[in-house]
């Protein structure tokens, strides 16, 4: 446990000095607990185990969330779609974390979105009238059982009911909505998170209680004394050395593969099956409306999202069997969401509108469909070998009640271990968020800073902006905006170098801020001041400064190349070419 002489934000920063101690604590100390991924679940396992007392080390083989943890939907949501699929215990549960995020555990992090539910198109006659009553009755019950869900569930509803709207009252609100076919709306609330902030946030939460926190760590093999795992083999980009531990946790989601190769005399159980989903991020202006939309298609839904100056559109559902790291989007992929978002919308979007794409892969449990969208996100917890511990599938939003799963049964071997408190842990940045929030014109005046960036900083560290504004009062050019990105503060980068983990320019622009998504020179205009506001943190000299620049804009090029290839294997093969 940490010293309690230490503050928690202070405890929680992943410093280039903490980095290098707890390499050090990697080779020397057997932990209790070494978990391996440092997407949202094996984050979430670290802080669940770390909050019990144990002695916990998370390793993740690139950065923290830069896998599929952040290239979601930014949404903690129940699944609506998933009540059709009469799947009600996994939406009762995805609720019940829902509220607790928004209202309790990370309320700077998780709020509430607005989406419409358009109706089905009329038919003529009477027949056209009494199919229309009926699809209002079919989707307003959906949407009031969500509800109901809810608001039986623990820890507060943290959303607004749902309400249902004429075709006049849906105009209103979302006035891109082309009016022929438009029967009336659904108005519902789901959440909305930047995942890979939330991401870091857990993983500092998890180093705040002692937890061991080291990126650009790779589990190269398991290390075993007959069948029971005691650690695993790691590499650290220039040697190989061991890490001790009582039980091992992987939770590396689409590589979940690639453990169980190590295991030839072992059934673990389950496969993982990787499905692409492909993003696009257009200006706000492109789309005149002031909520969501949620659409159907004939595979599966379609996502309208606003996000904050941008709208999210996603996403595609496909196979996917070539590199995990890297997915592709092609550019069958970015014309299909177009053709489905401009079905509805009364000026068509065109590829000049596109500021940014993303592709990530969902971890999908094998066996359960041919169709990956008709795949169930339930996840799975096996034990292969003693001490190796499996967890896959599941979703963003419950990745806490998967974090204690598989900790839960972690500790069955490890004695008196005290039950998860993490529905009651709140994240770093969340305790007194509502009063910092409330006295942000204040905090602006104090530290002569605009209102309007307070709140950019408020609503991406929660009460550690508190650390932000202390660097930009020691060193005022901290206050100045990022070139070609001018909502973010030069501060935002060197406090990703300094207290969240960040190693290269790509965890900066790609993750701690979503400039590389946000921005139609996708972050190419910011590399080269990232990379010098980084350079004192990190130690770097010039010509590191000029190889980190280099490599984010060669990563811009083959992506935007790749963008243009008709099929997955020529875009994937394209966008090697910058790794």
């Amino acid at each position: 446990m940490r010293d309690r002489s230490v503050s928690r934000f202070a405890a929680g920063a992943l410093s280039p000095e903490r980095r290098a101690a707890d390499l050090r604590r990697l080779r020397d100390e057997e932990f209790d607990v070494l978990v391996v991924g440092g997407g949202v679940t094996g984050a979430g396992a670290a802080l669940d185990a770390a909050s019990r007392g144990l002695r916990v080390a998370l390793i993740e083989a690139s950065d923290l969330a830069a896998g599929t943890s952040s290239r979601s939907s930014k949404l903690i949501h129940g699944g609506l779609r998933y009540l059709e699929q009469l799947e009600f215990p996994l939406v009762h549960e995805a609720l019940r974390e829902r509220g607790l995020l928004a209202t309790r555990l990370a309320p700077h992090l998780v709020r509430p979105v607005p989406f419409l539910v358009p109706l089905p198109p009329e038919t003529p006659g009477l027949a056209g009238v009494a199919k229309r009553a009926w699809h209002r009755v079919y989707y307003g019950a959906g949407v009031a059982l969500y509800d109901v869900f809810a608001g039986l569930v623990g820890g507060g509803r943290g959303m607004p009911l749902h309400r249902h709207l004429s075709r006049h009252g849906a105009r209103r609100l979302f006035p891109s909505l082309r009016e022929e076919g438009l029967v009336g709306a659904i108005r519902y609330y789901d959440g909305q998170v930047d995942d890979a902030r939330f991401v870091v946030t857990v993983a500092r939460t998890a180093a705040s209680l002692d937890a061991a926190v080291v990126t650009g760590v790779k589990a190269v093999g398991l290390l075993r004394q007959a069948r029971q795992v005691t650690g695993v083999r790691v590499s650290d980009g220039t040697e190989e050395f061991d890490v001790r531990a009582k039980t091992v946790i992987a939770a590396t989601g689409v590589w979940s593969d690639d453990v169980s190769s190590w295991l030839p005399d072992a059934r673990v159980g389950f496969r993982v099956r990787a499905s692409k989903g492909v993003h696009l991020v257009v200006p706000r202006s492109a789309i005149t409306g002031e909520v969501g939309l949620i659409l159907r298609t004939a595979t599966s839904v379609l996502f309208v999202i606003p996000w904050g100056g941008h709208w999210i559109i996603g996403t595609t559902d496909t196979d996917w069997a070539l590199d995990r790291a890297h997915p592709a989007a092609t550019a069958k992929d970015i014309d299909y969401l177009l053709s489905h978002v401009n079905a509805v919308l009364d000026r068509p979007l065109t590829r000049d509108d596109i500021e940014g794409v993303y592709a990530g892969l969902r971890p999908l449990l094998s066996g359960e469909s041919d169709s990956t969208s008709a795949l169930s996100r339930e996840h799975a917890v096996v034990e292969p070998l003693l001490g190796l511990l499996l967890v896959a599938g599941g979703k963003f939003t419950t990745y806490r009640v998967m974090a204690q799963d598989v900790v839960d049964k972690a500790v069955r071997r490890l004695g008196d271990v005290r039950h998860s408190g993490t529905a009651e842990l709140p994240l770093l940045g969340a305790d007194g968020y509502d009063a910092m929030w409330r006295d942000r014109a204040d905090l602006a005046r104090r530290h002569e800073l605009s209102v309007g960036a307070v709140e950019h900083l408020l609503e991406r560290y929660g009460t550690l902006t508190t650390e932000l504004l202390a660097l930009i009062d020691a060193d005022r050019s901290l206050a100045e905006p990022l070139p070609g990105a001018p909502e973010h503060l030069s501060a935002e980068v060197v406090y990703a170098a300094r207290n969240e983990g960040a190693l290269h320019v790509v965890d900066v622009l790609a993750r701690r801020t979503r400039i590389s998504i946000e921005t139609a020179h996708r972050g190419a205009a910011t590399a080269r001041r990232t990379a010098e506001l980084m350079a004192p943190v990190l130690g770097w000299d010039p010509a590191t400064v000029d190889a980190e620049t280099a490599a984010y804009l060669a990563r811009v090029d083959a992506e935007r190349e790749s963008q243009r290839m008709a099929d997955d294997a020529a875009a994937n093969t394209t966008r090697l070419t910058a790794v």
